[in-house]
């Protein structure tokens, strides 16, 4: 079964990984800070060991985003990004794996602290 986690966020300035440039994560005690990179690091690795990573990207500062949406008749390219929000759509990853359960599990590693994560199946 095919998920993609979707990372939302909004530091400030806009960097990667994001929680570095979060109050909240700053703000926590280093050990902490230390423990959740350490938790986010192994998961990467155990899901690249099983073959269940396929993919993932940071995207940039959505001030840089462009829209293309249909006005009059016309396709308009206009800035971005989409909406007025608090959190901005900052990255994704692909995983492969057996049951909504395990991607349950592999979710809860790549939220912080002033963060979102959003988990969704991929369409067949």
């Amino acid at each position: 079964m095919k998920y993609v986690i979707m990372i939302h966020s909004n530091p400030q300035p806009w960097g990667h990984p994001t929680s570095d440039f979060l109050a909240e994560h700053q703000a926590l005690p280093e050990a902490e800070r230390a423990q959740l990179n350490a938790d986010f690091d192994s998961v990467l690795e155990d899901l690249s060991a099983k073959g269940e990573l396929l993919g993932g990207q940071a995207l940039g500062d959505p001030a840089d985003a462009r829209l293309i949406r249909w006005h009059a008749g016309r396709r308009k390219i206009t800035e971005g990004p989409y909406a007025e929000t608090v959190e901005q759509f900052a990255g994704f990853f692909l995983i492969d794996v057996a049951s909504q359960e395990r991607a349950e599990e592999v979710a809860l590693k790549f939220g912080g602290p002033g963060e979102t994560v959003e988990l969704r199946p991929v369409a067949d």
